[in-house]
């Protein structure tokens, strides 16, 4: 029996793209997903998507963007970091509201996993989360190092941003038994990454931790090994990209509401093609 699952790569406010992707698929009604999978920002949009949500992602973004209990460049020495990532639990219970029990239904009988990243291990956490700790689940997979609180307490363990030990998590995908895979990416399908200066800053502050430091030296090969095996997909595995050709406009950090409405629009127009050559 095949199984498809749906793969989403974070990417902070890159994260408007897979809102648009995922809004074209809601605008026709596609969801033949039997498993899911996100990373960090792709939390979000997979959250509202199986709310059944449209535009509230995007929405969502464009209020983050603006409002300085979520962003804030003072708090750059503060605990709360640059971006107050737990200002998303408000977001979703007051300001865009995520509607939890139809999310709930959609996940019935299904699989659900938000990519952690275990703070003192430095390995790749799967979190499937229940109706009580879903929101946390979001956060704690959004949790970026430097740049947020840099940690998010679960079930009495902490953990951060899931990019930083699983980006692309199709690997983990195959071994749990997908045989069809959408991979909704944020980054071009074949940009491969260096070192970037996080990766530098945290072996360097981690160095005391040889795994955590290890996470932090080997992130961009671990993304660049899921590209490889992506582009060169296993006998029997049907896997589709949906990505961008070029660096999108937003950034992990860097955004505006247009910038955001540029990709948001990009990504539903990628999402339209997919469906088109479905049909086609």
């Amino acid at each position: 029996m095949l199984k498809k699952t749906l793969v989403i790569q974070g990417g902070g406010f890159r994260t408007s793209f897979t809102a648009g992707v995922l809004d074209a698929f809601q605008s026709h009604n596609h969801n033949p997903f039997d498993s899911y999978v996100a990373v960090s920002g792709g939390a979000i949009a997979l959250s509202y998507y199986l709310g059944g949500q449209y535009k509230k992602c995007y929405e969502a973004m464009c209020l983050l963007a603006e409002d300085k209990n979520f962003m804030s460049w003072n708090r750059m020495i503060s605990s709360k970091g640059i971006m107050n990532v737990d200002y998303f639990s408000h977001v979703a219970n007051k300001e865009v509201l995520f509607n939890l029990e139809e999310a709930m239904k959609s996940v019935h009988e299904k699989e659900l996993a938000f990519v952690l990243t275990n703070k003192l291990t430095g390995d790749p956490h799967y979190y499937h989360p229940s109706k009580k700790t879903w929101l946390d689940g979001v956060i704690a997979s959004c949790t970026l190092p430097f740049v947020t609180k840099g940690k998010h307490s679960l079930h009495g363990e902490e953990f951060f941003d899931g990019g930083w030990s699983d980006p692309l998590p199709v690997e983990w995908a195959v071994k749990n038994g997908a045989t069809d895979i959408v991979v909704i990416r944020t980054t071009p399908q074949n940009l491969k990454m260096n070192q970037s200066w996080p990766d530098y800053f945290g072996s360097f502050i981690h160095r005391s931790n040889r795994d955590l430091r290890a996470c932090f030296e080997n992130n961009h090969k671990k993304f660049n090994a899921s590209i490889d095996f992506m582009n060169n997909p296993p006998e029997g595995l049907n896997l589709t990209q949906i990505a961008p050709t070029m660096p999108l406009q937003t950034g992990t950090y860097s955004n505006s509401i247009k910038l955001i409405s540029v990709d948001y629009r990009y990504g539903l127009d990628c999402g339209l093609n997919y469906l088109h050559s479905l049909n086609s």
